[in-house]
């Protein structure tokens, strides 16, 4: 399991401060940490739901910062650093807990935790930071973001797939147009919406062009089913049923509710490519390609460049 940012704080002291006094590369002090922790490949690679940066990097990257901030630790160079003298104090109290609450006790941590504006007489905090009030939090301010926004995308996803239920069948089925062609589906030219609606023929609710030229085919079903109505085995067999007439290789089974675990069987053992998207599924791409919802704001995470300072 891998450690909380906090419960990185002092190994990571200990790592620099066994280098005697020399800077310590930070990618060398992620590598010792890992090992000290017995942290396997899977953890070490492990990534932020975002994707871009590993979680493990991610916390001792917080450490580190909060080690610096608090006067620990000190910066020399693009991601290199050596121990001062107050962080060799620190880890002479050998029953000391190094974290947010012992940090707290230097004016500079304070400083940075509360967005102090020195040139002001006043004490201004621009934000309440649930890492400073709390000494429990073991989430860093990436990981607290990032799973705010997994949470606020949960709750979307769910009201869209109740109002798609809720929706009239022309309703869905123009739904699914807009996605299908937001997905680059169909073509952009005009009349390409039209590839879509060809209603009850033979088992197939749809079929769009996959290319621009019509080239190849996708044949869709759909099935607009309320919650725990699942589609079984057997709609899927009448589906390959269909696509078979159509000598067709592909198609897409949409559902608003779920698949059973033999009807998601069925479709992996055919011989033609069906893919099953849920209602969860569903919502995800109707997320993705804003398709009933939009951008209400958005945010940009910023980071050091550290090669504009590379060569000061």
């Amino acid at each position: 399991m891998i450690p909380n940012y906090q419960q990185f704080m002092r190994p990571f002291l200990e790592v620099v401060q066994a280098n005697n006094g020399n800077e310590v590369k930070l990618r060398d002090a992620i590598n010792h940490l890992a090992d000290t922790f017995d942290l396997t490949d899977e953890e070490r690679n492990e990534t932020l739901s975002s994707g871009r940066q590993s979680i493990l990097d991610n916390r001792i990257g917080w450490a580190r910062t909060y080690l610096t901030k608090a006067g620990l630790l000190k910066a020399t160079k693009r991601a290199h650093f050596v121990i001062t003298a107050r962080g060799i104090q620190a880890l002479q109290d050998t029953n000391a807990v190094i974290n947010n609450e012992y940090l707290k006790q230097f004016d500079e941590f304070i400083a940075f935790k509360e967005q102090k504006n020195e040139a002001s007489e006043t004490l201004t905090v621009k934000k309440q930071d649930p890492l400073l009030t709390s000494t429990t939090s073991d989430i860093t301010p990436d990981e607290a973001l990032l799973d705010a926004y997994k949470t606020i995308n949960e709750a979307l996803a769910l009201e869209l797939i109740s109002r798609t239920r809720e929706a009239t069948p022309a309703f869905f089925e123009d739904l699914l147009i807009e996605l299908l062609l937001a997905m680059g589906y169909g073509g952009t030219g005009e009349g390409a919406a039209h590839a879509l609606g060809k209603s009850g023929d033979n088992g197939i609710d749809g079929v769009i062009d996959q290319d621009p030229l019509g080239v190849d085919q996708i044949y869709i079903q759909a099935k607009r089913y309320a919650e725990g109505n699942n589609v079984g085995a057997g709609d899927v067999r009448d589906f390959f049923g269909a696509l078979n007439l159509k000598r067709a290789q592909k198609g897409i089974f949409i559902t608003t509710s779920d698949f059973t675990t033999s009807a998601q069987d069925t479709a992996n053992n055919l011989g033609t490519r069906i893919v099953l998207i849920n209602g969860k599924e569903l919502a995800k791409l109707m997320l993705r390609y804003n398709i009933g919802s939009r951008d209400e704001q958005v945010l940009h995470l910023k980071k050091i460049d550290e090669e504009f300072f590379d060569e000061i």
